[in-house]
């Protein structure tokens, strides 16, 4: 079943700035969806319409049979949370505390069930004993953590993860993906804004951008596969997928070598 159905959308800043032109997208519930393209492609701006930030020039999008509009906003982002690259966007609070409560008091929830969700959600992504903390005082990585558990506190259908990981390092990366499939696992729908192969190979389903437009969608392995797609969208490759394609090139034939260099590629 479809939660979210973008219908023939488009987007412009300006007159001769077109960012999104004519969009076709189905994403099914419970999917894990990477958005993959280079810096310009239009990831961003299709994440920003997808949580009513910015308006499409044309077209429609549905979300949970929801038409998104300036009278559902706000209810259809009782449905979608977004992780942004710079965590430091999205802080509101004072404490950790006040910040993962801030969408729970927009949603009025009544007060002792709001303290048992900070306290169960902190608890979840690792943060509890930060709660009375500065979010200025926090790490990249327990900044997205925090950013994470006001999400889920609000207990959305669907999360985008806008580039949230670029400013992390390695540890911090690894712990975001790792909660990006255990929400997949539990059921909520996983949205991921990237560039980086490396997180897209974990998604069901590749969808690849260029100048604003969809030049690919397909399951993830036949992305991967399509060499010729990646290159032309200036994409890097996998360095397992590059041997391949290299020992493909030569018609060398050690099937073995080829089995091996896609599943390090698919492990990325």
């Amino acid at each position: 079943m479809a939660i979210i159905d973008m219908k023939n959308v488009s987007f412009q800043y300006t007159a001769n700035q077109k960012a999104l032109s004519n969009i076709n997208l189905t994403i099914q519930r419970g999917e894990w969806v990477s958005i993959l393209g280079h810096n310009g492609s239009g990831k961003s701006t299709l994440s920003k319409l997808l949580i009513g930030l910015l308006k499409p020039s044309e077209g429609e999008i549905m979300v949970d049979n929801t038409l998104l509009n300036a009278e559902t906003v706000y209810d259809v982002r009782r449905k979608i949370g977004i992780v942004f690259q710079n965590p430091d966007n999205q802080f509101v609070g004072v404490t950790v505390r006040d910040d993962i409560a801030f969408g729970l008091e927009n949603l009025q929830v009544e007060r002792k069930s709001m303290v048992d969700k900070i306290d169960f959600y902190a608890k979840k992504v690792g943060m509890y004993d930060f709660l009375d903390k500065e979010p200025s005082a926090l790490s990249g990585g327990q900044k997205q953590r925090v950013a994470i558990a006001g999400i889920l506190a609000m207990s959305t259908d669907i999360i985008i993860f806008d580039e949230a990981t670029a400013m992390l390092d390695p540890k911090g990366r690894k712990m975001m993906l790792d909660y990006m499939k255990q929400l997949n696992q539990d059921g909520v729908t996983i949205i991921t804004i990237t560039h980086d192969m490396k997180e897209a190979v974990l998604s069901d389903r590749i969808i690849i951008l260029k100048q604003g437009k969809i030049i690919k969608d397909d399951l993830s392995e036949a992305v991967l596969r399509d060499k010729h797609t990646l290159e032309q969208s200036n994409l890097q490759l996998l360095l397992p997928l590059d041997i391949l394609f290299e020992l493909e090139q030569l018609q060398l034939s050690n099937e073995r070598i080829k089995e091996i260099l896609w599943e390090l590629s698919l492990n990325a």
